[in-house]
């Protein structure tokens, strides 16, 4: 499916991540993860958008009181409820947003800066922190690349956004072969979110070349690693074959169906590049998701690979679909690679201007306008 893009000959080295204070310690529960919810609408000073679903919470008392609530603070914490992503109060809602680049590669364009224009400019939902566990990622310096993924996610959820932990495992595609660090990954990720309600955790970003029953065995034993810690969180599972129910592998979403991983609170991912993916993949998601819940954690308008020509009128179906069944999305990716699928022109993350459309590429443009819709 898709192949990740290489990064530059000279990559420009990591700035400075946006620091913010790690969650407070305390008993577990609800309504703990529901007053730091409650908590972001005094922390962001800009007026932001709600999420796609109902009325915003009030605002406590002596904080300043914005015309509309974060995504964080008027949704809370999220689980699922049958076929959907619901919030606190069990609406069903859809979260859409961006999924950062490699942080090995482009921890420059994840800042205060950026991050505002998101929250702001953009009226994201959702942040996906992508960790890459090999290619220069995540086994080269597991607790820097722990201690960063926390930073970019903090600075989500001081902007009143949610977070999704991508573990981005993609080669080797067997995601046994990573166990042992996932566990430590994951542990680490839990203590610490415990009691925040804005995190959601991406176990495997792409399988591939192994069977289901590799993949459902993986997250059986992942799972009770998150659920010791964080019981209440939802958590993400990556499909067969690129994360596509194994179609890119000539299968389908019944092996899934049939064969379910045995927890609950639990989505299944689906990725798509329009270009590339065209009816059968269109109509696996249409047929899964009415029988899973799925969370589409990465897409592209392009093709596998992130490059070429935009597919905008094959991506609007996709969405179309997306929005009548309430599944949410991130769209790949929020960088200045020079690839067509980074949101960002070339250079801008060595600047400081993110807002308006004057910084983005044609892809950049187009989803910028879909997730403010």
């Amino acid at each position: 499916m898709h192949q990740r893009p290489t990064p530059p000959t000279s990559p420009t080295p990591p700035a400075e991540t946006p620091e913010a204070a790690a969650p407070t310690g305390g008993r577990r529960g609800l309504a703990r993860k529901a007053l730091l919810a409650a908590s972001a609408l005094g922390v962001v000073t800009a007026l932001l958008s709600p999420v796609r679903a109902g009325a915003a919470p009030a605002p406590a008392a002596g904080s300043a009181a914005p015309t509309a609530a974060t995504p964080l603070a008027a949704n809370g914490q999220l689980r699922v409820c049958g076929l959907q992503l619901c919030n606190a109060s069990g609406q069903a809602i859809a979260l859409n947003g961006m999924s950062t680049h490699g942080t090995q590669w482009y921890a420059q364009c994840v800042t205060d800066g950026s991050l505002n224009a998101l929250a702001h400019d953009w009226r994201a939902d959702v942040l996906r922190v992508s960790t890459y566990v090999q290619e220069g990622g995540y086994e080269t310096d597991p607790a820097g690349f722990t201690a960063r993924a926390q930073k970019f996610i903090d600075a989500a959820h001081a902007r009143g956004m949610y977070a999704v932990i991508d573990w981005h495992m993609l080669t080797p595609g067997d995601p046994n072969a990573n166990l042992d660090r996932a566990k430590t990954f994951f542990t680490a990720m839990a203590k610490r979110y415990k009691d925040h309600p804005g995190v959601l955790y991406e176990i495997a970003n792409e399988p591939s070349g192994v069977s289901w029953s590799a993949i459902k065995s993986y997250s059986e034993q992942i799972i009770p690693v998150i659920r010791a810690q964080d019981p209440d969180a939802v958590v993400l599972v990556g499909t067969r074959a690129w994360s596509s129910f194994g179609v890119s592998e000539g299968s389908n979403e019944s092996e899934v169906v049939n064969n379910p991983v045995r927890a609950s609170n639990i989505m299944y991912t689906f990725h798509f590049y329009a270009a590339s993916h065209r009816e059968a993949y269109l109509a696996t998601l249409d047929r899964a998701s009415d029988r899973l819940p799925v969370f589409v954690t990465e897409f592209g308008t392009q093709n596998y690979a992130g490059e070429g020509a935009n597919d905008f009128a094959m991506s609007q179906r996709y969405l179309d679909l997306m929005k009548r069944k309430k599944i949410s999305w991130t769209n790949w990716n929020y960088s200045d690679d020079h690839r067509s699928g980074a949101v960002f022109k070339t250079g801008t993350c060595n600047g400081s201007n993110w807002t308006g459309t004057g910084v983005l590429k044609e892809a950049g443009v187009w989803i910028r306008e879909r997730i403010r819709q």
